[in-house]
């Protein structure tokens, strides 16, 4: 099991919240939740800072915290990749996933999501 990151990309961020965070995001994902969350703690995000998508559950990262995922052991991989793993409904945790997807099946190998 593994966590991953996407590249940074620009966000679309005004005002304060720009000032505050940057423009620059990337997002965090797993294999699991618990492992998702894990990662989380030891970079020191908070829990609520949880996006719980259906599609892909994941934490938004400003670089220093992406850089600092990556020391810890999170995968990099392409925003090729990520679709990849969407369109296939690899989703967290198996084949039912983080949550049921009826009609789609799910899994944890799809020869189109590698990692780099």
């Amino acid at each position: 099991m593994s966590v991953y990151v996407d590249p940074l990309f620009a966000a679309v961020l005004q005002g304060a919240q720009a000032r505050r965070h940057g423009t620059r995001w990337c997002h965090m994902f797993a294999d699991s939740i618990d492992e998702l969350h894990a990662m989380a703690d030891r970079i020191g995000l908070k829990r609520a800072w949880f996006q719980d998508d259906a599609r892909l559950p994941h934490y938004d990262l400003v670089p220093s915290k992406r850089a600092l995922a990556v020391r810890c052991g999170a995968v990099e991989v392409s925003r090729r990749d990520v679709g990849a793993r969407v369109r296939a409904g690899v989703v967290i945790g198996g084949p039912l996933g983080h949550r049921a997807r009826s009609g789609r099946a799910a899994a944890q190998d799809s020869p189109r999501f590698r990692p780099r």
